[in-house]
């Protein structure tokens, strides 16, 4: 547009006219040209939002993996610690609540399986837990 205002207040209409239509395959392709670059900025944008993305995935990953880590050496060494004193609590410590755990963590997924693995170890050590009822009495 303002080539045809530069133009228009110089030359007459059917001279503006060729030369506007002589223009316009440039005009096309600087058109074209800004397009291609829009889209090349575009397509950048997505790659780097895509890179983010996986650093930000693979913090997450490594975070769960220390802290599954650090989860399963601290309940096997407290397994351990009150084996001596408790065999129950260590069964419980080292037992399937420990894989389910660790499995919670690492794996990010928890399985109907896996609690009730955990709830039946822990049920069989309350039990066995419990002291032994009192005698009874003497029969005379």
């Amino acid at each position: 547009m303002s080539i045809a205002a530069q133009w228009g207040a110089v030359l007459d209409p059917q001279q503006l006219d060729v030369a506007l239509k002589a223009l316009e395959p440039q005009l096309r392709r600087e058109h074209k040209e800004r397009m291609f670059r829009l889209e090349m900025q575009q397509a950048a944008a997505e790659t780097e939002a895509r890179a983010q993305r996986e650093v930000a995935a693979h913090k997450r990953y490594m975070a769960g993996l220390v802290a599954g880590t650090l989860v399963a050496i601290g309940m096997l060494g407290a397994g351990v610690y009150v084996a001596k004193d408790s065999w129950w609590l260590s069964v419980l410590l080292c037992g399937p609540s420990l894989l389910a755990l660790v499995k919670i963590f690492v794996l990010r997924r928890s399985d109907p399986a896996d609690m009730e693995a955990v709830s039946v170890a822990t049920r069989r050590g309350m039990n066995a837990a419990q002291p032994p009822g009192p005698p009874p009495p003497p029969v005379v």
